[in-house]
C-alpha cells in the first residue's frame, strides 16, 4: 500500500515549477538558439571555447543562487538526505558517467529533447525513469530492511 504524506503532497507548485522549467528552457532556446541541458552547459565550460564562457557561468551561477533566493524569502521544507557522504560521491560519479554515455542529462533529454520530439530523448528519459523507479523498488524492497 502507498502511504501519501498529504502535508509534503504539493501538485499547484509542482505544477507551477514544472510549468516554469519549461518556460524557461523555451526562452533560452528562441533567445539564444542553445538547448538548456545542464551536463552540456557545463561540460562546455570545461572544454569550450573562451567565448562561450560568460553564457555558461551565468547560466550555472543562477542555479546556484535561485534555491538560495528563495530558501531567503519563503518557507522551504526541510531538506533531508538519508545516503552517507560515500553513497553521495558514488551516486554522482555513475550520473556523470551516465550522462556522458547517454550523450546529456535528465533537463536535456526530458525537458529540452522531448520538447523538440527528439526521438532518442524520448529512448533516454524512459531509461532514466526506468533506471530510477528500479532503484527506489531494489533499495525499498529488495536490499534494504
Amino acid at each position: 500500500m502507498i502511504n501519501v504524506d498529504w502535508q509534503a503532497f504539493t501538485p499547484w507548485s509542482a505544477l507551477g515549477g514544472g510549468a516554469l522549467i519549461g518556460l524557461a528552457a523555451a526562452g533560452f532556446v528562441l533567445l539564444s538558439g542553445r538547448i538548456a541541458g545542464i551536463s552540456g552547459i557545463l561540460g562546455g565550460l570545461l572544454s569550450g571555447p573562451k567565448s562561450d564562457q560568460s553564457w555558461r557561468i551565468a547560466f550555472l551561477v543562477g542555479m546556484v543562487i535561485s534555491p538560495l533566493i528563495s530558501w531567503a524569502l519563503f518557507r522551504l521544507p526541510a531538506i533531508e538526505i538519508n545516503a552517507g557522504l560515500p553513497t553521495i560521491v558514488i551516486a554522482g560519479f555513475l550520473v556523470g558517467v551516465g550522462t556522458r554515455y547517454g550523450s546529456g542529462c535528465t533537463s536535456g533529454h526530458g525537458v529540452c529533447g522531448l520538447s523538440r520530439l527528439s526521438p532518442r530523448s524520448l529512448v533516454a528519459t524512459i531509461t532514466f525513469m526506468v533506471a530510477g523507479f528500479v532503484t527506489v523498488y531494489l533499495i525499498r524492497h529488495g536490499l534494504g530492511d
